[in-house]
């Protein structure tokens, strides 16, 4: 729905508030703050759809994607988003304390492998901060350094510092989220399904990868 033209947007929207407008009004007295209950959710319904169809207008599919600048590499120096401009960017936005993100390191791992002469780059993103390393952003940095080189991680390994300014753009709120740029530094998918996910490999084959 929310990928269609805004009158069509608007159409289907209406279309399923009346729908379900209808089957509360099919019943006979109802206890009346049930029915305002209801009538609320449905009103919320069409408000979540309103959000999520602004929210796509700015980060859809084709949509330049916000870009992060300058954040430190492990190998040295720092990289852009536009660093990797001409390939595909798969961006892994994760901290050394995410557990469900650890857990997608081995998978992201063989990705990184079989893709390893495809024209993609693998680009994980730390966002370790300083509240959670004692309140330094020195000791943050060390944190993440120490947990690549204990882990053996491979690919592009980032570190965002002090700024987070990508994140925000892209109102990151929960890691670890995945998301994936076109060579043209276009998105592709902003929310793209992470490396244990089969539909991944299947997205990677439609782009031609």
């Amino acid at each position: 729905i929310i990928d269609l033209e805004r009158a069509e947007f608007e159409k289907a929207v209406s279309k399923l508030k009346n729908e379900y407008d209808s089957i509360l009004d099919s019943y006979n007295n109802i206890d009346s703050s049930l029915y305002a209950s209801v009538k609320a959710q449905n009103e919320q319904l069409v408000a979540y759809f309103e959000n999520a169809y602004t929210e796509n207008q700015i980060m859809g599919k084709g949509k330049p994607s916000p870009k992060f600048t300058d954040y430190v590499d492990i190998k040295g120096g720092t990289k852009s988003l536009d660093s990797f401009k001409g390939k595909f960017v798969y961006i892994d936005v994760w901290a050394t304390w995410c557990g469900p993100c650890i857990q997608q390191i081995p998978y992201l791992q063989e990705l990184e492998d079989e893709y390893k002469n495809k024209n993609i780059a693998f680009v994980s993103i730390s966002t370790d901060e300083s509240q959670r390393s004692g309140g330094s952003w020195e000791a943050a940095e060390k944190k993440w350094r120490n947990f690549v080189k204990d882990k053996d991680m491979s690919g592009v390994q980032l570190w965002s510092g002090q700024d987070f300014s990508f994140q925000q753009a892209y109102k990151i709120n929960s890691i670890p989220r995945f998301i994936l740029i076109d060579p043209a530094g276009n998105i592709v998918d902003a929310n793209a399904p992470r490396p244990s996910d089969p539909n991944l490999k299947n997205l990677f084959t439609s782009l031609g990868l």
